[in-house]
């Protein structure tokens, strides 16, 4: 008798339960049903809005609802980032965000959310390799040559870059980190300025974005060594990588992802990396990231998420060698 009563209470438990989570069910299939707020943590007109904007267009034509940018600069994308991090987890918050993310942990002792933890990754956008240029009076022609000139003269060869902790400075590190050099780091207001700098020969090499440097390459006026990246750039097939030049495993892109807060429900997860997936290697999409130097990614929602992890442990070792805060 008790174990007739006891089945017949688990089965209305059961049924109510259904009940409860119907409407839930419901709401994620019809998603979305109102517009997406799309926060960019830097200012209208920099790189990642320059991506975040196309895609919210194209997003919305997707999903028959409108995305709207919100830009949210300030200390270094983290107070764009936070507002996220603690939103709804409903799919109506979304972050269009550049890999520095991954740096935030290492930089920030007081930082007010976890990118591993507090963020659910949809998908990565782009990845933007850097090139290490150097002034054509430095006598090296390959990263080897480098090297060997660094360890030979330590702490007399100064590199410029875009800023304390930016990807320009902290590509450089790695570097150092896994060649065991001494340079000086002159930081700049800004990747254009860094760059001017070294062709005025006020620094003898940089590890500048590739849309920046690139033109200056193709000039004559800069000497391209390597790309940051583990493959070659499809706008600089011609440099090599880092890595095939003798530093093994050397791999940076400075790249935009797509991410939610936690706990987002898997398939409107799903849905947004199908969706951001097609329009990233949608040609005109693709045309235009290509333009600014970036290439298409649109990996999977896993594959960021492992992305997320390798690279905030990665930086914490860097930062830490390097002795960098931006506290």
């Amino acid at each position: 008798m008790k174990r007739s009563r006891l089945t017949a209470v688990a089965a209305v438990l059961g049924v109510l339960s259904g009940i409860a989570l119907a409407p839930f069910a419901q709401a994620q299939d019809r998603y979305p049903t109102k517009p997406i707020r799309l926060i960019v943590p830097q200012s209208a007109g920099g790189s990642t809005d320059l991506v975040a904007r196309p895609l919210a267009q194209r997003l919305g034509e997707a999903l028959n609802q409108p995305v709207v940018v919100d830009n949210r600069p300030g200390a270094g994308s983290v107070i764009g980032t936070d507002l996220v991090a603690k939103a709804a987890p409903d799919g109506y918050t979304l972050l269009a965000v550049a890999a520095s993310v991954t740096m935030s942990p290492s930089l920030y002792k007081n930082l007010p959310f976890d990118p591993v933890r507090d963020l659910a990754p949809i998908a990565q956008l782009s990845a933007l390799p850097n090139i290490l240029v150097v002034h054509p009076s430095l006598p090296v022609k390959s990263v080897r040559e480098l090297i060997a000139l660094a360890k030979a003269r330590p702490g007399q060869l100064n590199y410029g870059s875009s800023g304390v902790a930016t990807g320009t400075h902290l590509s450089m590190e790695l570097f150092r980190y896994m060649t065991g050099t001494g340079m000086v780091h002159v930081p700049y207001k800004g990747g254009a300025p860094g760059v001017t700098a070294l062709l005025g020969g006020e620094v003898q090499l940089n590890f500048a974005t590739i849309s920046t440097a690139l033109p200056h390459v193709r000039s004559g006026k800069l000497r391209a060594l390597a790309v940051s990246t583990a493959r070659r750039a499809l706008i600089a097939p011609e440099v090599p990588t880092i890595a095939e030049s003798g530093v093994a495993g050397y791999d940076y892109a400075s790249w935009i992802g797509l991410l939610a807060p936690v706990s987002t429900p898997q398939p409107i997860i799903a849905r947004l990396n199908a969706e951001a997936a097609k329009i990233v290697h949608a040609p005109e999409m693709k045309a235009l990231l290509l333009h600014e130097g970036s290439e298409p990614v649109g990996n999977s929602a896993a594959e960021f998420a492992a992305t997320l992890k390798t690279e905030v442990a990665r930086w914490m070792k860097v930062v830490k060698a390097a002795g960098i805060t931006a506290d």
